[in-house]
Formats: structure tokens, C-alpha cells, sequence
């Protein structure tokens, strides 16, 4: 089969296409023929190797963190999936590899492809709706009546933490540009700052949470606008002590996580607020319940217009790397 692979971490942002066996699956797996792949801003940490502390993979490695597809193989202790249906999933973090003709899938991680989706709008959901899910429901533990802020909210990661905050009876305000203010809006999200026309650390009431989609550059902004005793989590500005420790990580892991981290945990702890960072996993419970709400509330994510398969793969990559795609980019197999 072919597949994208990477032969040592990198910052030039290329994979080469190489032939590889099918993989063979365990008792606890499915085989998946894969449909669709995304290509997310987490393929480009893999390739540079700026997540390998969390996860220092074996190479070469294939690519891909989430996918679309149908069932080819079951394992003999797989229950409720069965040859032929479609899926999706977010692989798990220590063995990824959607871009591939075939992945190899822990059941656990896997769920039903939602009704009103495609295999292809079906592979922009997994990874944020996860994320979404997991940064809602667990960093966070938000309930109804608190109020979350997304700056920089209104690409793909705002597309499923809006109607994933609003099902807790959360409100939702994002930042994002003027383009994607319409869209925005109709998934549900209460308010929209337009980052072109005002700055929302002078505008913004205090709010309980922030999820952080940008990066250390906006960090005391963001702390600037959360009330006392409220969370600021991060998906991109630095892993800290209490990410090592929830995980699980070595000793050594944490004191350098905790190193590494301490200028965050400072800043946030002198304003009475607690910074978090999440990675997310793959979960197929949490995904049977993403994809519940999503044919609930006919979810439909955007996709950027422009085509690629798997030879492109250095193509979507860079488009990825730009920061300015269209929505989720993807990988089509034939």
C-alpha cells in the first residue's frame, strides 16, 4: 500500500510516498480502508518533532492523525463493528498513520460515521471534536451559565467547540476575522469580535475560561480578560508540570515540563488563574457522543476547496503550515 512517511523529525516540512506492507491488526483492532485523511497544524509538530517529549516515535513513520473509511477486518475480540460499515476516528497518540491506504485502529478509538456526513466533510471531526470535548468536559469541567472565550475561534477547532460548549449551556465568545463572522455566529457562538475592529482585551467583560488557539504571543492578553479563580488551557503554548502529571510522564518529563512551563504557571497563578494544556486522545466513547451531537445539530464542518491526494501530500502540508486554509484541509484516496 502506499502511504506519507517521515524518516527523521525535521523542520522542512516534506513526507515521501513510499510502498508498505498492509498492516496486520491485533485481536483489538479493525482494519480500515481509508477514505479520507485530514491534515491538521498537529502533522507538522510530528514532522518537526516539537511534541516528542509527549510522544518520540519510531521511525520512519506514517503520517496522519485522523481519517474516514470502511471497515475491511475485524479482530477476533472486536464487538460492535462489523466489515463494511464506515467510520472515523482520531488514531491513538502512539500509533498514528492515517495517511495511508490502510490504518490499523485500536476499537476502542473508533465510531460510527455520523449520518449526515460524507467521508469527507466526516474527516474534519474527530481531532477537534476531541479536543473540543475533551477541553470542555475535562480541563475545564464548564458548566451551564459560565462562560467560555475562543480567541482565534472561528476556524476549525471553533466549528465543534461551539455547539460542544452550547449543549452544556455554556456561552461562547469568539475572535476571529470578518470573513468567518456569518458562519460563526450560526454555529451558535453568542458574540463575535471582529480582531480587525477591536481589541477584546479592552472590550471584553471578565470570563470564567479561555481556550488558547494561538499561541504564547497572546498569553497576557488572554489572561488579562478571565476572572479570578478561572482556567486558561492551551492547545499551542507550552506543555507544564500538571500536563506531566496528568498524563502520567516520567519524573524527568515532568521536572522539564514543570521547567518549561513555570513562566506560564506564574503569570496565571499571580492573576488567581490556573493555565492547562491539552493533547488530546483518541477516545471512541467521547466520539459516540461528538457524533451524537453532531447529527443532532446537522453539523456540517467546512473544508477547504482544494483538492489533493495523497502524491500532494507536501502541497497540503504547506497550505496547512500557511495558516490560512479554508477550512480543514484533506487527503483523498481513491
Amino acid at each position: 500500500m502506499k502511504a506519507a512517511q517521515i524518516e527523521k523529525y525535521s523542520k522542512e516540512l516534506m513526507a515521501k510516498i513510499v510502498d508498505i506492507p498492509i498492516p496486520e491488526i491485533s485481536a483489538d483492532q479493525v482494519l480500515i480502508k481509508v477514505k479520507v485523511s485530514a491534515v491538521n497544524p498537529l502533522e507538522i509538530l510530528n514532522i518537526t518533532g516539537a511534541v516528542k517529549l509527549i510522544q518520540d516515535y519510531k521511525m520512519p513513520l506514517t503520517l496522519g492523525n485522523e481519517l474516514t473509511g470502511i471497515i475491511e477486518k475485524v479482530g477476533e475480540n472486536v464487538q460492535g463493528f462489523k466489515v463494511g460499515e464506515a467510520v472515523y476516528c482520531r488514531l491513538p497518540v502512539n500509533s498514528i498513520g492515517a495517511f495511508a491506504e490502510y490504518a490499523a485502529v485500536g476499537v476502542d478509538a473508533i465510531g460510527y460515521l455520523p449520518k449526515n456526513l460524507d467521508f469527507t466533510t466526516g474527516a474534519a471531526v474527530p481531532l477537534t471534536g476531541l479536543t473540543a470535548y475533551q477541553a470542555l468536559h475535562e480541563e475545564l469541567a464548564a458548566k451551564s451559565g459560565q462562560t467560555v472565550f475562543i480567541p482565534g475561534g472561528s476556524g476549525s477547532f471553533g466549528q465543534m467547540a461551539i455547539p460542544i460548549a452550547k449543549s452544556i449551556g455554556v456561552k461562547v465568545i469568539v475572535s476571529g476575522s470578518p470573513e468567518a463572522k456569518e458562519r460563526t455566529l450560526a454555529a451558535g457562538a453568542d458574540r463575535y469580535i471582529n480582531y480587525k475592529e477591536e481589541n477584546y482585551w479592552e472590550t471584553l467583560e471578565p470570563v470564567d475560561f479561555v481556550i488558547d488557539t494561538l499561541g504564547p504571543d497572546e498569553f497576557e492578553h488572554e489572561l488579562s480578560v478571565i476572572k479570578s479563580g478561572g482556567r486558561l488551557l492551551s492547545l499551542r503554548t507550552s506543555p507544564n508540570k500538571q500536563f506531566a502529571v496528568d498524563k502520567k510522564l516520567a519524573k524527568w518529563k515532568q521536572i522539564l515540563f514543570g521547567l518549561a512551563g513555570s513562566k506560564y504557571d506564574k503569570q496565571a497563578k499571580e492573576k488567581g488563574i490556573e493555565y492547562r494544556f491539552i493533547f488530546v486522545r483518541a477516545d471512541g466513547k467521547q466520539l459516540s457522543r461528538i457524533t451524537d451531537l453532531v447529527e443532532r445539530n446537522n453539523i456540517v464542518p467546512a473544508i477547504d476547496p482544494t483538492e489533493f491526494k495523497l502524491e500532494d501530500i507536501n502541497k497540503a502540508l504547506a497550505l496547512v503550515a500557511s495558516g490560512h486554509p479554508k477550512g480543514k484541509v484533506l487527503i483523498k484516496f481513491e
